[in-house]
């Protein structure tokens, strides 16, 4: 009995105050605990500082970028290219004069139904047929008297008719028959026709060839400058480009023609090429 009584007591020596203490077991649990969100914070904080010091370092590049450079270099480049015209463009006009606006409209409008109907008749679509100046205007006289007295009176102005104005623009695509759609056009009652001039319906890619050569040009030139002044070139500050286009013209010399329903004689059309250019200005920061 006095060992079991011993045996308690010890026991109660653990409890003491009715508080149970910890053991070495359970602190080191509590310690684990409190280690794994600390760790969990540091791995945060450690990818937060990475994360700065690449952007940072990535910035460095930038530094400065705004800034407006003072030692710099200006060149001229200039590039072009040849190509042949796919596509003609020629105008003609329907002029017509009445003694009222419904006489003029109704001769005008015959005659240029006519025209283009030849000219759908033979391979120009729709779509290349535009009408681009339709004007009435009227016409009048000064009244003439004769002068006995001093000063002489005015004569009465007097509205004597109207004269309409129908201009049309033709695309012919089919560049080899320009020159026969151009006589056709001349035979109808026609008062005038413009000078056929060659284009090239789609320039982008022409232009960008020609701005890829000015490029080059513009570089070795620059290059060379930067050479013979013992510095290099940095980067390009500034930019600018100019384009320009000098085509083929044609007069087609059937002007006037075609009154009374003569045929004019179908003229024969050299295409020739068409130059393309670019000219750019470029300035290079230079160290």
């Amino acid at each position: 009995m006095e060992h079991e009584h011993n045996h308690e007591h010890q026991k109660g020596e653990h409890v003491g105050d009715g508080k149970p203490h910890c053991g070495p077991g359970f602190a080191h649990m509590h310690n684990k605990r409190m280690r794994v969100p600390l760790l969990i914070a540091i791995v945060l904080f450690s990818v937060y500082l990475l994360a700065v010091t690449i952007t940072e370092v990535q910035g460095w590049k930038y530094v400065g970028s705004g800034i407006q450079p003072t030692n710099t270099i200006s060149v001229q480049g200039e590039g072009e290219v040849f190509a042949v015209p796919d596509t003609g463009i020629f105008t003609f006009s329907v002029i017509k004069e009445g003694a009222t606006v419904e006489v003029v409209q109704a001769d005008a409008t015959e005659i240029a139904n006519k025209t283009v109907e030849y000219l759908k008749e033979n391979g120009v679509e729709e779509k290349d047929i535009k009408t681009i100046g339709y004007n009435v205007y009227p016409k009048y006289e000064q009244e003439r008297i004769v002068c006995i007295t001093y000063p002489c009176p005015q004569g009465e102005r007097k509205l004597v008719g109207f004269e309409i104005s129908q201009s049309t623009q033709v695309k012919v695509r089919d560049t080899e028959k320009a020159g026969e759609l151009l006589a056709g056009v001349g035979s109808f009652d026609i008062q005038n026709i413009s000078g056929l001039s060659f284009t090239i319906d789609d320039e982008n890619e022409l232009n960008r060839q020609a701005r890829k050569e000015a490029l080059k040009d513009a570089k070795t030139k620059a290059e060379a400058l930067a050479d013979d002044l013992g510095v290099y070139l940095v980067r390009v500050v500034n930019f600018n480009e100019y384009e320009s286009g000098y085509y083929g013209r044609f007069d087609s010399g059937v002007a006037q023609s075609g009154i009374g329903g003569e045929y004019v004689v179908a003229p024969k059309i050299e295409l020739g090429e068409n130059r393309i250019t670019s000219n750019v200005n470029i300035t290079y920061e230079i160290r």
